[in-house]
């Protein structure tokens, strides 16, 4: 783990690009080789990446986090269900690089996250967390995300059968609960 000073360095986040593929690639593979945040055991290849990445960028809804001269981090939001009765309704994703964690860099992504789905006018945002993660689940709670539930042995992961955490979080400030404001 990095020294606590290097909390103060500077992190960057932008739009991501065509260019940060690779580096996106490889954290999301990390994340699928090492642990249980993506429910697949089968890593992307550079072709899948890129086309992964591409969707995300027509959409605008793809950052990157830059610290000490590398992509660091990455989030995106995507619909949460195709339907048109969901459109409002996005899912959000962070990823920090492996030995960047503790620094502010999910938190750095995650507001970026929330404001861009804000100003494209989503109105919720939820977040689907393998509940052991507890890490996440305190980053979502910090954001004011609430629990909406937990969906038992939901999936499956290096032989095991995970559960699903549901956290949501209203973009919407001004709308009642239930509202189509």
């Amino acid at each position: 783990m990095l020294p606590i000073y290097e909390r103060d360095r500077a992190v960057t986040v932008r739009p991501a690009c065509a260019g940060d593929a690779e580096a996106v690639r490889a954290i999301r593979n990390h994340a699928i080789e090492h642990s249980t945040a993506l429910w697949t055991e089968i890593p992307q290849s550079p072709a899948e990446g890129a086309a992964w990445l591409a969707r995300h960028l027509e959409r605008g809804s793809a950052f990157v986090a830059e610290a000490g001269g590398e992509v660091a981090g990455f989030a995106v939001f995507a619909p949460w269900r195709d339907l048109e009765g969901y459109r409002h309704t996005v899912e959000d994703s962070v990823y920090v690089r492996e030995g960047r964690h503790g620094l502010g860099i999910g938190s750095t992504l995650l507001t970026m996250l929330i404001t861009a789905a804000r100003a494209a006018g989503h109105h919720l945002m939820i977040a689907g967390i393998e509940a052991g993660n507890g890490a996440s689940i305190r980053l979502h709670e910090r954001f004011g995300f609430e629990h909406a539930g937990t969906v038992r042995e939901a999936g499956i992961k290096f032989g095991r059968r995970l559960d699903l955490t549901l956290m949501r979080l209203a973009l919407d400030e001004a709308a009642a609960p239930g509202s189509l404001g």
